[in-house]
């Protein structure tokens, strides 16, 4: 397999809570918000300008006010407001507005139409808008990271490698996903210390560990059931560590039987014996996720739980003490993988976009650098115990945090040997996907029918020539 960059927003609880794009809430695939907006986009910038300066890049207006509207999720929007109360330090007269939402489609899709959108979005969340509805309404940001940060240094020699690709659509880089985003298998260090227990390597190793945990009164796995397609997450990635492109390509392009890819049956198959075994605690179709999460951190009734790095932060209040949450690499089907040693889906996730038609446009840009400084990067990691795209802002001891610690002894593991899914968020599949993955998991469905249903899913968006399709390479 060549070598894979980050190319995408994430799947799971940034799709379904604070994560990338989703599907657009209000508006048909076919059909996009440019359609019924004022002219303008992609390029026409608006706005009052001042003059450009080496402090003031992108020319910011003295006096302007900056309309910043963020997702409300598992990072708050605490980290905006300090970055803003940096820049009306170092810009003339500007006031910053940082506005919280939880829906963005539905609060922001009618000022899109309106041709009043903000300033500064961060488009994430099971509610944010898709993409495709608004990509020539939104400023190329490449400038952005041609800019230098207020420490001096150039944006671009700052940033982890490949962090352009999840927020590039076409030719055209419309997003900056701000946080790095590692996705493994998270489980309690100290627990499997103290029996004894050998971390898996691969999902063969799966069944052995389960028979163990049941010894112990204890599951394998759980879930919640908005979080069920974190399984689907987990069981792709697995599937592209063992195969590379010959199993992620044909799934993100939409491809005639790509779940039938033998790799991703050989998981499922697995999974489904694991599921019989009783190594699945059962009911999570009918458990809040966070319910379900606490289950696993806190009671530690279950040994492993598959999610991304925002876990620690998200279940903080509800780990158990002594708990030691480690991450490991989202396992490969068996010893036979065909990608390098350490391969990691790992990505940049919470888009951060500037509309063209915004008052102050090139206030958002100017945000978007405070927030890339070393200050509010570093800032940022020590408060929600996860990295930015900012390289070298985490000290070797993770502020404490034996899970940060793993992330980055993960990334430096993978090297440029990182990969991720787009099609999902692209074209707003979670949502559908999610009862499959409850019933499956539940026990009440076998590998044949799930994947006939995910394929019909996959089938029904390839068939539709109202909605566009991207080739994801």
């Amino acid at each position: 397999m060549n070598t894979m960059e980050i190319n995408e927003a994430s799947i799971s609880r940034r799709n379904l809570l604070r994560g990338a794009a989703a599907a657009a809430v209000l508006l048909p695939f076919g059909m996009t918000l440019a359609s019924c907006a004022a002219p303008g986009g992609g390029g026409g910038t608006t706005g009052p300008t001042g003059e450009v300066t080496a402090t003031n890049p992108f020319g910011v207006a003295a006096d302007s006010k900056v309309d910043a509207v963020i997702f409300n999720g598992g990072y708050g929007v605490d980290y905006v407001e300090n970055a803003a109360k940096i820049m009306e330090k170092t810009q003339d007269g500007v006031t910053v507005k940082v506005s919280p939402s939880t829906k963005i489609a539905q609060e922001l899709q009618p000022r899109f139409v309106g041709g009043n959108p903000p300033d500064l979005i961060d488009n994430s969340g099971a509610n944010s808008i898709g993409f495709n509805t608004i990509l020539d309404q939104l400023e190329d940001l490449t400038e952005v990271l041609d800019a230098n940060n207020l420490e001096g240094e150039k944006i671009r020699d700052t940033l982890f490698g490949g962090v352009e690709a999840p927020g590039t659509f076409g030719d055209k880089f419309a997003a900056l996903n701000y946080v790095m985003t590692v996705y493994g298998l998270w489980y309690s260090s100290s627990l499997f210390e103290k029996n004894g227990w050998d971390v898996p390597t691969s999902w063969e190793d799966l069944k052995d560990l389960g028979a163990k945990a049941k010894e112990q009164g204890k599951y394998l796995f759980l879930w919640g059931k908005e979080a069920a397609t974190y399984y689907q997450t987990f069981v792709l990635d697995s599937a592209i560590i063992q195969g590379g492109d010959s199993v992620r390509l044909p799934i993100e392009n939409l491809e005639e039987g790509c779940w039938s890819n033998p790799d991703i049956q050989g998981v499922l198959n697995i999974f489904h014996e694991l599921i019989q075994a009783g190594y699945v605690k059962p009911g999570g179709a009918g458990t809040q996720f966070t319910e379900a999460q606490a289950q696993w951190s806190n009671d530690q009734e279950a040994l492993l739980y598959p999610s991304g790095s925002w876990i620690e932060n998200e279940m903080k209040s509800q780990t158990a003490d002594g708990f030691a949450m480690k991450g490991l690499a989202e396992l490969p089907l068996n010893a036979n993988q065909t990608t390098p040693a350490g391969t990691l889906r790992a990505e940049a996730g919470e888009p951060f976009i500037v509309p063209s038609n915004s008052k102050n446009p090139a206030g958002g840009k100017e945000l978007l650098r405070v927030m890339l400084s070393k200050e509010s990067a570093t800032a940022f990691s020590k408060e929600k115990l996860a990295p930015t795209i900012v390289k070298g802002t985490v000290p070797a001891d993770g502020f404490g945090s034996t899970a940060l610690v793993s992330q980055s002894e993960l990334l430096d593991a993978a090297g440029t040997n990182v990969f991720t899914i787009k099609s999902t968020n692209l074209y707003g599949m979670n949502s559908d996907q999610l009862p499959i993955w409850n019933s499956f998991l539940d026990g009440k469905m076998d590998v044949a029918t799930l994947t006939k249903q995910l394929q019909d899913l996959v089938d029904r968006i390839r068939n539709d020539d109202s909605i566009t399709k991207i080739e994801i390479k």
